[in-house]
């Protein structure tokens, strides 16, 4: 499972509407008919129109600054490993969405009137997907990025003999220029990889866009708060403040674990991908004493998450930490990016 918390920013300012935004999430229904396609919902409704969502996430900005984020976007990317558990996709994501949206609330350390926030306190709308394709972030481009860069000189070769500006054996280059291709290490049904192509198999995602303010329009609700939960003396009042962020994504897994009778294994845990950046040594350790058949999955599960791993992982704490950290280290930030803010 893999959580991102983006206030939506347009250089140097925060968007001040949220139109750009929800136009963005309405790509996947052009050319669609009105029951294949996908629609907005919330907490107690389905089917909301797009003129709705901008409606009102652009009316609830009392009092925001310019430079103040008017709205939150949250993007929940279920693994396909959690995807497999879900028996009617679509449905079950949306079950997910409203439980979820609990959790992101009671992660808030703030009151309203004396009593603790609820999912009735705050704006949002949900949106599913089901199509993703490769970004330049994605390890796939990046490792094919010697071959692309190797076939762009050779076809730019070809284009400059073509028009007289150079000589040289197009038969020939055109044959380098499809052993690249074979050769690039990420494939994709017999073609390599590319910024842009569609993934395969179920890509199906949450879109969830979230209110600054709460329902009321008067109270301010930023998960990307610095604070931690904590209290603070404000006009001779005390008052609490914060978004707990480890709390948020470990309910976040737990609450989709108790929801679909989910068995996580422990390299899909928040807790270790945060401990493999903050303390390799200590992951890998953990990693090592699993059960054999955990313990492959594991394994298995790094890998397609980009992680490169070592063919014989040594068992002392020390030589883990001195032959691993590095060279996983940099994988491992890209993959574990998307899993909050400010780990």
């Amino acid at each position: 499972m893999y959580i991102t918390i983006t206030a939506q920013k347009l250089g140097a300012n925060y968007s001040q509407s949220s139109a750009d935004f929800v136009g963005y999430l309405e790509k996947e229904n052009e050319g669609l008919e009105q029951r294949d396609m996908e629609h907005f919902f919330n907490q107690y409704g389905d089917e909301i129109s797009a003129e709705e969502v901008v409606k009102e996430i652009d009316d609830n900005t009392t009092k925001l600054k310019k430079k103040e984020p008017k709205f939150y976007s949250i993007t929940v990317s279920p693994s396909k490993y959690e995807l497999k558990r879900l028996q009617n996709s679509r449905e079950d994501l949306k079950t997910y969405t409203r439980e979820l949206m609990k959790d992101y609330v009671a992660s808030f350390n703030r009151e309203i009137n004396g009593r603790p926030i609820t999912v009735d306190d705050i704006k949002y709308f949900a949106k599913i997907e089901h199509q993703r394709t490769f970004k330049g972030t994605d390890f796939q481009i990046k490792e094919n990025q010697p071959f692309a860069t190797k076939i762009l000189q050779l076809k730019t070769d070809i284009r400059n003999i073509q028009e007289g500006r150079a000589e040289g054996n197009i038969k020939k280059m055109k044959r380098e220029i499809a052993k690249l291709e074979r050769q690039a290490p990420h494939q994709q049904n017999g073609k390599r990889i590319v910024q842009g192509m569609k993934k395969e198999g179920n890509q199906s995602h949450i879109h969830i866009i979230v209110s600054r303010k709460d329902a009321s329009n008067s109270i301010s609700l930023s998960p990307g708060s610095k604070h931690k939960a904590s209290e603070v003396e404000m006009h001779g009042k005390k008052v609490k403040r914060g978004f707990d962020r480890d709390k948020f994504f470990e309910k976040a897994e737990k609450t989709f674990d108790k929801t679909f009778g989910y068995k996580r294994n422990f390299a899909e845990t928040y807790k270790a991908r945060k401990d493999f950046v903050k303390n390799p040594n200590l992951y890998f350790a953990a990693l090592m004493k699993l059960p054999a058949n955990e313990k492959a999955l594991a394994f298995k599960m790094i890998t397609k998450t980009g992680l490169p791993v070592i063919p014989s992982i040594p068992v002392s704490q020390a030589q883990i930490a001195l032959r691993v950290f590095k060279r996983l280290r940099r994988g491992a930030e890209i993959a574990i990016k998307s899993s909050s803010i400010g780990i």
